[in-house]
């Protein structure tokens, strides 16, 4: 009678195990405004791969390119408030809650690679000022991508020397980048990414300043004709996860996102030059692209100087503080 109920009672627990599901997944959603082919979506897809084999598939990401759950101003409240777990989002895109993100935008504060990659590596004084305030909003940067350098775009008139800006209609991504257009003549418009090709399109500006990268994915070399090369400013973007998603992950899983968060950063910030190369080297069949002189750098430098003094009164000490950062490294 014991064997027979010892026996019962295995098998009546193996039922209930049986019957029982199966400790459900992580699954992490993540908004994109770019195109899952742009080298930021690729960046991502890698980041996927990375986590889910590491994790056995325990964690899974969910991807949503191209705008279809947010457009860019919406990311950073969608993320902060947990109406979604992850977003990328371009730094500049939190200038209105921390304007020293914008440090990024101050013309030729960063005009080499070299310096955009000290400014922006882990643990860089430029970059734990500017992380330390972006968690304190509810959102929690995992890691930086590269996106490139901003460039000019024109339909009608090529644009080489600041004057040639003047009167135009000008989209922009940011506040300091509207005061770069202010400060050569030109209107400032601040318009979403996945927005401009119908703008140019249409006509509703007459430029516009978007990363190189952008214009083969984003097709707008079909609705615009020149790119101008000026290099005025290095376009950065995060992937942000909430906060309280963070805090809630178990330890193992934390070290999985930021072990393979940091993969991903560094294979693309090593590549972002060769990528942008090809990209212009793109460009060039399909637009005419104007590539500037020192001595044209000089003069959009000296019409552009202004900018800095208005980023530091609207940043305030923290701005200050990033300045500094910026001009010892």
């Amino acid at each position: 009678m014991k064997l027979k109920h010892l026996l019962c009672s295995g098998v009546l627990a193996c039922s209930l195990g049986a019957a029982m599901p199966a400790l459900a997944a992580t699954t992490l959603k993540v908004t994109l405004q770019l195109p899952l082919k742009h080298h930021l979506g690729q960046n991502l897809v890698d980041f996927k791969n990375e986590v889910e084999s590491s994790s056995n598939g325990d964690i899974k990401i969910q991807i949503f390119p191209a705008a279809q759950l947010y457009k860019d101003k919406e990311v950073h409240n969608a993320v902060s408030s947990g109406a979604i777990e992850m977003g990328v989002i371009s730094v500049t895109q939190m200038a209105g809650t921390i304007p020293a993100v914008d440090v990024f935008y101050v013309p030729f504060m960063f005009p080499t690679n070299e310096k955009v990659v000290k400014a922006t590596e882990p643990g860089s004084p430029v970059r734990t000022l500017l992380d330390d305030e972006i968690i304190k909003t509810g959102a929690r940067p995992l890691w930086w991508q590269a996106y490139g350098g901003v460039a000019l775009l024109s339909k009608k008139k090529p644009i080489q020397q600041p004057d040639d800006m003047k009167g135009m209609k000008v989209r922009v991504f940011g506040k300091t980048l509207g005061e770069f257009a202010k400060s050569v003549g030109a209107a400032p418009t601040v318009m979403a990414g996945s927005e401009q090709f119908l703008a140019y399109q249409r006509g509703t500006v007459d430029a516009g300043m978007t990363g190189v990268t952008a214009v083969g994915p984003r097709k707008l070399y079909q609705v615009m004709d020149h790119l101008t090369l000026t290099n005025h400013a290095n376009i950065e973007f995060m992937t942000l996860i909430n906060e309280k998603t963070w805090q809630g992950l178990t330890d193992t899983e934390r070290t999985i996102l930021q072990n393979a968060a940091l993969k991903v950063e560094k294979q693309l910030r090593d590549k972002i030059q060769s990528l942008e190369a090809d990209a212009i080297a793109e460009a060039r069949n399909e637009m005419n692209v104007i590539d500037l002189t020192p001595e044209d750098i000089a003069k959009w430098q000296e019409a552009t100087r202004p900018v800095l003094k208005s980023f530091i009164e609207n940043a305030g000490p923290l701005g200050e503080q990033v300045i500094e950062a910026a001009n010892a490294l």
